[in-house]
């Protein structure tokens, strides 16, 4: 992947006084395509890009053959959905998911779609709780990057196990 990435600095916020700082990436995938994320550099894991997802959505694109324009995937804890995105680019069905109670990422996921013309599901979830929805979506992949980042929420992850 070519780390291509441009910051900015968001001026609306500035003059706000409001303190935050949002950067814009640019992700290049070979000669294919590229993904837009903004990110609000604050502590809310869910809005700036992980390292982990960075790999992970090389490796979707690496292995772009496996993800048929007709698969359905669900990215679990989507955060800023730097894999989903790939994969919705890719041509496949794609539900980005993050936690229910955090509005301000499931809003910054929706944006990100519109921002790269992409149309994906936007759901939020609560982990270890039982949601039909998602159960009804059988995907074929399942992806997650960095979601086991602390050790009390893998037994309530473990729930999504058997998803597909």
């Amino acid at each position: 992947m070519n780390g291509a990435s441009a910051m900015e600095e968001d001026k609306d916020d500035q003059k706000s006084g409001i303190g935050e700082m949002k950067t814009t990436s640019c992700h290049v995938f070979g000669d294919s395509f590229s993904i837009r994320i903004i990110e609000n550099i604050k502590e809310d894991y869910g809005l700036f890009v992980w390292p982990c997802s960075v790999i992970l959505a090389e490796y979707v694109y690496q292995q772009r053959s496996r993800f048929a324009a007709t698969a359905t995937v669900v990215e679990l804890g989507a955060g800023t959905s730097l894999p989903g995105l790939v994969a919705a680019k890719l041509g496949c069905d794609v539900t980005l998911t993050d936690e229910a109670d955090k509005v301000e990422v499931l809003d910054s996921m929706r944006a990100l779609c519109k921002l790269n013309n992409l149309n994906c599901k936007i759901l939020g979830l609560t982990w270890g709780v039982w949601d039909k929805s998602l159960f009804e979506l059988r995907p074929r992949f399942i992806l997650g990057a960095d979601v086991l980042y602390d050790a009390s929420e893998f037994s309530r992850i473990m729930l999504y196990y058997n998803l597909s």
